[in-house]
């Protein structure tokens, strides 16, 4: 059963286009571990400091282990000096 994690990060003002650089960097790399599906980001509308990963998973340690690593640990503190507020992130289940 696949699984989906759900990140919303919310940016400082004027740190979007470097949060976007890094997320697209984060992506790639995630792209190369094992179990990775798929990945996409939105950015809202109505909030455009705001932005929401979606990324799918063939199984929870999977993510767990991309989670750990640490090439995303390094990315993902570069990201988190860019933000308002610490990130969000659910997982849900495929049924």
């Amino acid at each position: 059963m696949s699984i989906r994690i759900v990140i919303e990060r919310r940016a400082i003002p004027g740190n979007e286009l470097q949060l976007n650089k890094l997320l697209m960097e984060l992506r790639s790399k995630a792209m190369h571990s094992k179990g990775y599906i798929s990945g996409e980001t939105l950015r809202s509308l109505e909030d455009p400091n705001t932005f929401i990963v979606l990324s799918t998973w063939e199984t929870l340690e999977d993510w767990k282990a991309w989670a750990a690593n640490p090439d995303r640990k390094e990315v993902q503190a570069k990201i988190d000096a860019l933000l308002r507020i610490p990130a969000t992130e659910r997982i849900y289940a495929h049924y």
